[in-house]
């Protein structure tokens, strides 16, 4: 019997396993791994080494752009974290949705393309609201990558090694995380040798650095589009047919989380849809316009350009608490969507228990280790006046090696410890947040530089085994078809509650005290006992979940159709 789950149609059992493209017949069990796939998955963690080059780089390039443009550590920390999670999250969704249903290699070779040309143009931002429009357009580049890649590496790789898989992608994290510093503190450090009162278009040092690092991406983009596309889920027995109109989900998704277009979609439920929808908004506008008051932070350049537009006063809120306004919103809006059009993607992703306290238990992780990744750097550079060659190599070789060492180490050891128990993978996300934060409180309060650059190859290490584990725990826990958009929701807790809050509540609390980058990154540290009782809860939650995960689906089918 079938049931019509949404956007595909598909069978509640498991058909006869099938062939992929490009790497043969494939069967359950041990099924081996053709070359084409490590190959394949070589060129993800290229792009991904990329990725967290353009991201990360402004690490190094901080305390240049606080000097430059006359900023503090709350707009440095809304910078890298806010004004990029927002756009990387709310754009993962319907770009999640694309990679369910059209070809994954093209939407990452676009992707690549317009975050690499948009790394290109910080360069020659000239203010703070230039600059965050350019990092606001590389968030929704960068969304591309991930949803695309999980789904792709888990049609190339069985369950036995998929969460090895992931990691050795995850590691691409750490090791574009590291060489931005290098890069960027050599850029810096010749071009302000060699022009001291600025270079070949005005440009100062750091300016230079994010031009070099983002015209590379233009031309990776050219050998990404010479991968083959794997049919999807034949790997697992459920080959999935192409959708014949990818695009139309993905302009749903796109529409359900505009704000503006977000009333037509609650409007198309009924009233009390859009009731409810339109009480969300002031609820959640209504929280940052208090938490403005409450911290004392300013509009920003984007509330005011809200209120020029509109020429009338509006109520204080900063661009930090709008943007998480706006974001937690459009989240909302989105999963109400999803729940009336997917239902059993809804039913296995925000409907289960299981599901929501591994990717917000990770998302705990993710707010200590963005926050500690990011202020690394500045910090050592204002307490141990270093160089920012000396901080590359040190800081960044360092943490590059630890977080490559933890990330394999921990997926595989998530693969093992599968075999022995269903939560086998929770137990090390688990471990990847508590085991961290002594290392972390010594590294933050240490006068010893050689000691703060050893524990930061120790925290990295930690906190980076934890997210193959989790990666591939959530992927355990929804159909093949639904990869896409369970990344993106995986993303919307690594970004909306880790990259998003992490790292500005340690640039706000530095801020706050003299810039204070110690007390800024400990106090980040709080979060650490609300992830240990989510990630317990997922541990107890788990093995029923992942064992009826095809059921459930089914179920979810079962019940669209009884009420149709």
């Amino acid at each position: 019997m079938q049931h019509n789950w949404g956007d595909n149609s598909l069978s509640d059992k498991a058909t006869a396993p099938a062939e992929t493209e490009d790497s043969g017949s494939v069967s359950h069990g041990d099924q081996s791994v053709p070359a084409y796939s490590w190959y394949a998955l070589s060129v993800l963690v290229l792009i991904y080494v990329l990725n967290f080059i353009d991201r990360q780089i402004l690490s190094i390039l901080a305390n240049d752009i606080k000097a430059d443009l006359g900023v503090d550590d709350a707009y440095l920390g809304f910078l890298y974290g806010t004004a990029f999670a927002i756009f990387y999250a709310l754009f993962g969704i319907p770009l999640g949705k694309l990679a369910d249903s059209w070809k994954r290699v093209r939407l990452m070779t676009l992707g690549l393309s317009l975050w690499s040309a948009m790394t290109a143009l910080s360069g020659f931002a000239k203010d703070a609201g230039q600059l965050t429009v350019a990092r606001i357009g590389v968030g929704v580049g960068e969304a591309t990558a991930s949803p695309s890649a999980y789904s792709l590496i888990s049609d190339w790789f069985p369950v036995r090694l998929r969460a090895t898989a992931l990691a050795i992608y995850s590691s691409g994290l750490y090791i574009g995380g590291g060489i931005s510093l290098a890069i960027g503190g050599m850029v810096v450090d010749r071009w302000n040798a060699a022009y001291p009162d600025g270079g070949p278009l005005g440009l100062a040092g750091w300016q230079a650095a994010f031009v070099a690092v983002g015209l590379p991406g233009l031309l990776l983009a050219i050998w990404v589009m010479t991968l083959r596309e794997p049919i999807r889920g034949a790997i697992d027995g459920i080959p999935t047919p192409e959708d014949p109109h990818p695009f139309r989900g993905f302009v749903r998704e796109l529409t359900t989380v505009i704000p503006g277009f977000t009333f037509f979609g609650a409007g198309s439920r009924g009233v009390a849809a859009l009731l409810i929808n339109i009480g969300a908004l002031l609820v959640m506008l209504t929280v940052g316009h208090g938490l403005t008051l409450a911290l004392g932070t300013g509009q920003g350049f984007i509330m005011e350009a809200i209120q020029g537009g509109l020429a009338t006063q509006l109520p204080a809120i900063s661009d930090q608490w709008l943007l998480l306004a706006i974001g937690y919103y459009a989240v909302f809006s989105w999963a109400c969507a999803l729940r009336v059009r997917d239902y059993p993607t809804f039913a296995l992703t925000w409907g289960s228990p299981a599901f929501l306290c591994t990717i917000l238990g990770y998302g705990a992780v993710a707010f200590v280790a963005y926050a500690a990744s990011y202020w690394g750097a500045p910090y050592a550079e204002r307490v141990f006046e270093v160089s920012k060659v000396s901080l590359g190599f040190w800081l960044g070789g360092g943490g590059a090696l630890g977080g490559f060492l933890g990330v394999i180490l921990g997926g595989r050891m998530a693969d093992v410890l599968l075999a022995k128990s269903s939560a086998g993978r929770v137990w090390v996300v688990l471990f990847g947040l508590l085991s961290p934060l002594p290392f972390a409180y010594v590294q933050y309060t240490t006068e010893s530089y050689p000691l703060f650059t050893a524990l930061n190859i120790v925290v990295s290490g930690l906190a980076a085994s934890a997210l193959g584990a989790a990666a591939a725990a959530s992927q355990a826990l929804v159909l093949p078809r639904m990869r896409g958009t369970a990344t993106a929701t995986f993303f919307l807790a690594t970004t909306l509650v880790g990259l998003a809050l992490g790292p500005f509540t340690a640039g706000y609390v530095s801020t706050q005290n003299g810039d204070d980058l110690s007390a800024g990154v400990l106090s980040t540290l709080w979060i650490a006992p609300i992830g240990f009782a989510l990630l317990i809860a997922s541990i107890k939650l788990t093995p029923k979940a992942s064992s009826t995960v095809v059921a459930r689906a089914a179920a979810a089918g079962e019940a669209i159709e009884v009420k149709a």
